[in-house]
This record gives structure tokens, C-alpha cells and sequence, in this order.
């Protein structure tokens, strides 16, 4: 493809020189579906992604959607700086739609099912089951459903009812046996019973039958008298995008429960239907869902398609899926088995070490860390960020056991963290209960940086250990997420820790950071800078050298910096999992900057910076990606890597990532993705595997290039 020219003669960093942030995130999600139609993937694998696939629209039309809309309804005629308002967006947006709906179902229905049936797989409709797996589908709806399925008329009497978010319901149309009159039915299909009911198992094969064919063929019995004369699936998904005011608010805490309540209550921003719905029932519900058309998606046959998960993760089927990957105990922990767990804080005090998610394991480090803690006599305090964990987290047990035991617990929640404010909120309830210092951080900014600190009384007086990290304090996505973690007890870095919590849980505004590069204040000066500096080594005829990682790449004014440095003669290679503005390739602009985007197994969530600063090799990790939310509306910390072998394992893992020849994606000037092809006498070796492999052979304290 040739390359775009940059002619000089339009203003430098116009509207032409950034991509689209929708269309962007709908690239992102084209490339995780190109894994679900990947045919070297194992298929139960390919299912998975397709679930991915669906579940992520879900937040895009919530999120970004909804934000649109918003700005829509308000009358806000913001450009992007891309140059587009948000009514240009959002048509934009249904088109990419539209085309990705009918990729990802056409890879489903008209591939993925097939080839499932061929290995055992099989999900079928009512009138396609035997005779004994029919009595079993029967009985299922007698004992399962039935009880639990309340109909919902609408007329006169029965107003129309609420439809809940990303709920599943059956529009229905009625006919009165006796008047002849027709009236309108919703049943909602019940959320905690399976989307798959299984009708036969054996040890080579599974029969499912959708539950909302089930409830169809059963439908009469709820309407007894009537006619049913159509009845068909529709599914909403509301806007999660609301206003909330948190520099006037008195109650941080109340103000999002009452947000909470009102996300249930909030505008439809899409409505997905059966293609096969008559034409009066659809307008029917477009008028009582108060929506316009173009909000309205048709699709033939199920709907919902982020449901098959059930499908991807059933039991059994080993052969169809990936090998399993059980995180590896990091090496410094490394032990006879006839000696006890080493003492994680002599570990630490030996000297730094990485953790990188998950391929070492997050229970036998980060976990562990925090229940030594907790247990520990000679700890006298702990204090740690929150931004999302599981349900029944071990951590929050443990911080909740070492305020029970006296010591002097402080937990930073962010309450405001998309979609896991509720858990959050209960935690943080929780948390108060036996007696943790519970604090929700600065009014107007998330607390997204992911910290804990140690303060442990020692025979040379208090030590304070650190771990900073790239990822949330989450056992359950430290299994799926990659992501790395520093353990350290150096002093000046524990003071610059110290003073980010004092930062957030008091009166500390003018906190001085020496080493912990800190948003919302510090950080980004700080990162111009260290552009700047490769930018006045290359003008000097210098090496000059960056590599950056992160999820998402947007901040307008880093991606100027990053333009000068490329016209400077920078070498710059950007590893962006999802949004990237920045258009590289374009001749006498960004010539020298290569986008590169890895998309499989493990959801690539890292963020990793290095800059060649005149050999010195400056390496950092952190919570922030470059994008202005971080850089300017959050509290995020980023520390130095300072130990050399520490930066050679950084440096080795960016060697992995930009030589990936399996998953590897690179962006184009225009737009569009390229998978990296195959080189013709080599073997493909994805980024993921290779970690897996290099974890699994490594035996010294850190892992080493080869």
C-alpha cells in the first residue's frame, strides 16, 4: 500500500492527522473476531472469542454509544479532534456495526456450528430432539421454568413494561379466542437459568437446546384462552454513560448508588431484534422503547451471542481447546520441597524483582504478599489502591483480617470504577465494618493506579515494601490478563508511595515525587520530557530510540510530541492493544513510527515505557496508558525500572512482542490492520506462547534473554 505524503501544506496537526476514537475501538474489536474466524485457533477457542466479540459491543454501545448520544440529546456540538461531531460518529458507527453483526454471526452460524456438530457439539431445536432428550427439555421447563416466569400483558390496565439492560424478552402478539381483539405480551427470559440447556451428555457428546426456544414451544401455557400469533426475541442495551456532579457532591457514595439506580432506568441505545418480527409488533416496540430506528439492529436466529461462553467452557472437549496454562511460581520463590514458602519480605530485601501476569503466578506473589502482611506481627501498617477485584477476593479477606488484628489498614476505593461500582461500594462497606480506613480519593478524579505498601517494624527500624503494578488487584483476571509488577523495598521509591496515599487520603496537593512519575500533576510533563530528550538527541545526530506499551493511545498532545520525534528521526514502535489515534507511515511525518497491536490468548493490559536517553535506557511500568483520562482527570503512578537485570527481561519481552509472526497486527496510514504474514522458512511463534515456553524453561532468579 503506498504511503500517504504529508505535503506540508495544511496546519500540522489537523483534524487529517488522527483517527477516529469509535472507529478505532471498532478496529480493535474487528481484530479480536479475526481470532474467532482463525481456523488455526482450536474451536472451542474460536467460540470464546465470539463471546468476547458480543460482550464488548455490549460496553461499546454502553459506554461509548451512550456518551454520543448524550452529547446528542444535549445539544453539545463538540468536533472531536478528529473533526467529526457526534452525529457524523454515530453513523459512521451503525455502518462498522452493521458489517462487523453480519461478520461475527456468519462466523457462528455458518462455520462455528458446523463444525461443533461434527465434533459433538450440538444445539438443536425443539422439533429436532429425540423423543427421550424431548421429556428431558419438559422437564426442565416444569421444574426450572415455569415457576419462575412471570407474563407481562399490556393494555389499558398493564402499562408497558420496564426493559431491563442487555435483558432478553420475547415480544409477543395475542389474540383473544372469544373477541378477537390482539394485545401485546413481554416474557422476560429468566438471566440465572443456562442460555444452553443440555438435553444429552455423553462422553463424546452434548445436546443443547437454546432456553428461549423452549419457553417458545411452551408459550401457550402461559396464555391460556389466547391465541399466540407471533412471538419473537428483542434485547435492549441502555446507556451507562450518566453525568454525575462529584465536586458539589456531599456524599461521594450515595451520589453513585444513586447513579446506579438510575444506569437501570437509563436511555436505549440499542435495541436487537429478530429480523423476523412483524412489522406492526417492531413498530410497537420502537414507539414504547421511545428510540428511532437508527437504533434498531436486526438480525436473523439467536441474539445475544455473549452467552456462548456457556459453549466455550463446557467440560469435557479438552481436544478443542487450548492446553491448560497454570501460572508459574515466580523463580525467586523457588524452594525444596521440603522447606517452608520463603519469607516474601526477605525475598523483597534480596533485591527487586518483576512479576508478570499470568505467567507467574499472582497467588504465590501479589496474593501472597498481601497475606503475609496481613498475618505478620512485626507489620504495623498496610494501605493499598482499589480499582476492581472478584467477588470473594482474598485480598480484601486479608486486608479485612489484619485490621481485626489491630494493625493500621487504608484502602483507597474507587467507587467510580465502570460497572464494578456496586461491588466496590459493598466492599468498601465491608471494609469500614472492621474498622480499615476507607477512603474514595479526590472529588473529579479516578483513583486508577494500582499500589500497596507495606510498613513493617525491622531491627534497623520501619521498612516500607512496595508493589506497583500495571493491573487491578483481581485474582480471577490476573489469569487472563497479562500484566507486570514491581516488588521493592527501595526507600526513596516507598517515600514517593507514601506520599501518593497521603496525597489521597488527606490534604497533601503539593506532594514532591523523586522517583514515581504521578498523574494527574507530574506525569505528563514528565513523559514530554523524556520525548524531548530523544528529540534533541536525534537532531544531534544521536541514537534516539522509543518503545511504549499500553491499551490505548490517544492524548492528542503526546501524539504531536511523537510526530516531531519521528520527523527529528526517532525510532519509535508503539505495541497499542486496542484505540490508537496516531496515524504512523505518513512520509515526512511519522515515517519512522510503527504501530503494532498483539491480540490472543491473554488480553495484552500492560502498560511499559522505555526511552534510550542517551544510553542510559530509561524502562517504566504503571497504570497509565497515554491517553488525556489518565494523564489529566486520574491518579496513576508509573515507576523507573533501575535494576539492569530487571531492564533486560523488559527488553527481552519487547524483542518477543516485535517479532511476533502469529499475532501480531500492524496499522496502516489509513486505518487497517495487517496480520504480520508468516516469513516462508520460519515457524510462527505468538507472543503468548512464547512467554508460556520461555516461564516454564526459566530457572534463574529472573528470566534472562537467551
Amino acid at each position: 500500500m503506498p504511503k500517504k505524503k504529508y505535503t506540508g501544506k495544511k496546519r500540522l496537526f489537523g483534524p487529517e492527522y488522527y483517527f477516529n476514537y469509535e472507529l478505532s475501538w471498532l478496529e480493535f474489536n474487528s481484530r479480536v473476531l479475526s481470532e474467532a474466524e482463525n481456523t488455526e485457533n482450536n474451536l472451542l477457542e474460536r467460540v470464546k472469542f465470539i463471546g468476547i466479540v458480543c460482550s464488548n459491543l455490549d460496553e461499546f454501545f454502553q459506554k461509548r454509544v451512550g456518551g454520543l448520544k448524550r452529547q446528542l440529546h444535549a445539544g453539545v456540538n463538540t468536533i472531536s479532534v478528529d473533526g467529526l461531531n457526534a452525529q457524523e460518529q454515530l453513523k459512521i458507527i451503525r455502518k462498522r456495526v452493521l458489517e462487523m453483526t453480519e461478520r461475527y454471526r456468519g462466523c457462528f452460524f455458518n462455520e462455528l456450528m458446523l463444525n461443533l456438530e461434527n465434533h459433538g457439539i450440538l444445539i438443536k431445536s425443539m422439533d429436532e430432539l429425540t423423543a427421550k432428550q424431548l421429556q428431558k427439555a419438559e422437564s426442565f421447563f416444569g421444574r426450572q421454568l415455569y415457576p419462575i416466569i412471570t407474563p407481562l400483558a399490556v393494555d389499558e390496565s398493564h402499562p408497558f413494561p420496564f426493559i431491563s439492560n442487555q435483558s432478553l424478552s420475547f415480544a409477543i402478539e395475542l389474540r383473544n379466542k372469544k373477541t378477537d381483539e390482539k394485545s401485546f405480551a413481554r416474557i422476560k427470559i429468566p438471566s440465572n437459568r443456562p442460555r444452553f440447556i443440555a438435553v444429552h451428555k455423553s462422553a463424546n457428546k452434548i445436546v443443547f437446546i437454546p432456553i428461549e426456544e423452549l419457553i417458545k414451544a411452551k408459550m401457550n401455557l402461559f396464555f391460556p384462552g389466547m391465541e399466540v400469533l407471533s412471538a419473537h426475541l428483542f434485547r435492549v442495551t441502555r446507556n451507562a454513560s450518566l453525568e454525575r456532579n462529584e465536586e458539589e457532591a456531599d456524599d461521594l457514595l450515595e451520589v453513585i448508588e444513586d447513579e446506579l439506580r438510575e444506569r437501570k432506568f437509563a436511555q436505549i441505545v440499542r435495541l436487537e431484534l429478530d429480523a423476523k418480527t412483524p412489522r406492526p409488533l417492531k413498530n410497537f416496540l420502537v414507539k414504547h422503547l421511545e428510540i428511532i430506528p437508527q437504533d434498531v439492529y436486526e438480525m436473523e436466529g439467536t441474539i445475544g451471542l455473549a452467552d456462548v461462553f456457556q459453549i466455550a467452557t463446557i467440560e469435557g472437549f479438552s481436544s478443542l481447546k487450548d492446553v491448560p496454562w497454570s501460572p508459574i511460581l515466580h523463580p525467586v520463590f523457588y524452594h525444596p520441597p521440603e522447606e517452608r514458602f520463603p519469607n516474601i519480605f526477605s525475598v523483597i530485601r534480596k533485591g527487586d524483582f518483576l512479576v508478570h501476569h499470568p505467567y507467574h503466578s499472582f497467588e504465590l506473589s501479589t496474593q501472597k504478599f498481601i497475606e503475609e502482611a496481613a498475618k505478620d506481627p512485626k507489620v504495623l501498617a498496610i494501605k493499598q489502591t482499589l480499582y476492581r477485584t472478584s467477588k470473594d477476593s482474598p485480598v480484601m479477606h486479608s486486608l479485612m483480617r489484619a485490621a481485626e488484628e489491630g494493625k493500621q489498614v487504608a484502602v483507597l476505593v474507587e467507587i467510580k470504577a465502570r460497572f464494578d461500582e456496586e461491588r466496590n461500594i459493598l466492599w468498601a462497606q465491608q471494609l469500614e465494618n472492621v474498622g480499615v480506613h476507607v477512603a474514595y480519593g479526590i472529588p473529579g478524579l479516578k483513583i486508577h493506579t494500582k499500589l500497596t505498601m507495606v510498613v513493617r517494624e525491622e531491627e534497623e527500624g520501619l521498612r516500607t515494601y512496595c508493589h506497583i503494578g500495571t493491573g487491578n488487584y483481581h485474582p480471577d483476571t490476573a489469569q487472563l490478563y497479562e500484566d507486570l509488577g514491581l516488588f521493592t523495598c527501595d526507600a526513596v521509591i516507598a517515600k514517593d508511595v507514601t506520599n501518593v496515599f497521603n496525597l489521597l487520603t488527606g490534604f497533601a496537593p503539593k506532594q514532591r515525587f523523586d522517583k514515581l512519575l504521578v498523574a494527574p500533576k507530574y506525569m505528563r510533563k514528565r513523559m514530554l520530557n523524556l520525548i524531548d530528550q530523544e528529540i534533541k538527541e536525534a537532531k544531534a545526530s544521536r541514537y534516539a530510540r522509543i518503545i511504549a506499551k499500553m491499551n490505548s493511545l490517544e492524548d492528542p498532545q503526546i501524539i504531536e510530541r511523537l510526530y516531531e520525534a519521528s520527523k527529528a528521526g526517532v525510532e519509535i514502535d508503539l505495541i497499542v492493544r486496542g484505540v490508537c489515534r496516531l496515524k504512523p507511515g505518513i512520509a515526512g511525518l511519522s515515517e519512522r513510527i510503527r504501530v503494532h497491536s498483539v491480540i490472543g490468548r491473554f488480553l495484552e493490559h500492560s502498560r511499559v515505557y522505555y526511552f534510550y536517553h542517551s544510553g542510559e535506557r530509561i524502562y517504566a511500568i504503571g497504570s497509565a496508558d497515554w491517553m488525556h483520562r489518565n494523564l489529566d482527570a486520574r491518579v496513576e503512578a508509573i515507576t523507573p525500572i533501575e535494576s539492569v537485570k530487571l531492564k533486560k527481561y523488559l527488553q527481552f519481552i519487547f524483542e518477543i512482542y516485535l517479532n511476533d509472526n502469529r499475532q501480531r497486527w500492524i496499522l496502516a496510514w489509513d486505518g487497517s490492520y495487517s496480520k504480520v504474514s508468516t516469513m516462508e522458512q520460519g515457524v510462527k511463534e505468538g507472543t503468548h506462547n512464547s512467554l508460556m515456553r520461555h516461564t516454564s524453561s526459566s530457572k534463574a532468579p529472573i528470566p534472562m534473554p537467551s
